[in-house]
């Protein structure tokens, strides 16, 4: 069963604006204005879906944990185009039972430390110790 379509686009919306407070996180749409991307230092840290389906999300997981967790939500797979192998995880957010936005949130700041450089840790370490 599906939650509503206003609720997932609204975890999306959530999801997104989170990644853009990254340090240096920029938005690219590489294949056309419906396809966002998220990238720090020119690299990918999360596919934000396109606008022709159901809202969803892909990120990079390296930590086994976060990766083994990522794969039991629900509709969740490996990333198409051989980018599963290497550690990426799409997750729909329309499924019931969906991750919490809290949880979204923990998954793209892997995925953006997975790229970012050091001095973009670095950064964010500050500031997550700064807000406390």
């Amino acid at each position: 069963m599906e939650v509503s379509v206003k609720a997932a686009v609204r975890k999306w919306e959530a999801v997104r604006g989170f990644a853009l407070g990254l340090p240096e996180a920029v938005e690219e749409f590489p294949w056309g204005p419906g396809d966002a991307v998220l990238k720090v230092n020119k690299k990918i840290f999360v596919f934000m879906g396109n606008t022709d389906g159901p809202p969803g999300i892909s990120v990079k997981l390296k930590d086994e944990a976060l990766h083994g967790h990522a794969m039991t939500a629900p509709g969740a797979e490996p990333t198409g185009y051989g980018l599963g192998r290497s550690g990426w995880v799409s997750v729909p957010l329309g499924e019931k039972g969906a991750p919490s936005v809290e949880v979204l949130c923990e998954w793209v700041e892997e995925s953006y430390r997975t790229v970012a450089l050091k001095r973009h840790v670095k950064e964010l370490d500050a500031r997550i110790e700064a807000d406390g």
